[in-house]
């Protein structure tokens, strides 16, 4: 089973990103962190992710604007979507426009790294 090593994790929840970062890295995962869209941006230009996991809400930029900027980037990187307030209309127009699931938080991170997995699978990834 091919898996991604490169995650980049985008969320304002600076001790959402701490805590999933390091138990991700546990799980021999490299992990960059962003707050902020414009911290993320540099990381998806340069091709770096395999996946990103992306907040709905971020302080610089709507998560969803982040995601069609993601596409426009790397049409093929597999983004998934997370949030901590449950939307039906949002999480349609994520799928629509090409994030690859869109989940709840909190999330369990097994459940986490499967959704991470699929969606690298899904889109044709290789390590």
């Amino acid at each position: 089973m091919k898996q991604p090593r490169n995650i980049l994790l985008v969320d304002d929840e600076e001790e959402f990103l701490e805590t999933t970062s390091l138990r991700l890295r546990r799980r021999s995962f490299e992990v960059r962190t962003a707050t902020r869209w414009s911290e993320a941006m540099p990381e998806v230009e340069a091709g770096w992710p395999h996946v990103v996991v992306l907040d709905v809400m971020l302080p610089d930029v709507d998560g969803m604007e982040c995601l069609r900027r993601i596409k426009d980037l790397r049409r093929h990187l597999p983004v998934v979507m997370l949030t901590g307030h449950a939307s039906l209309q949002a999480s349609l127009w994520g799928l629509e426009h090409g994030a690859s699931d869109y989940c709840l938080k909190p999330i369990e991170l097994d459940e986490l790294i499967e959704k991470i997995i699929i969606a690298y699978q899904d889109a044709g990834g290789s390590s």
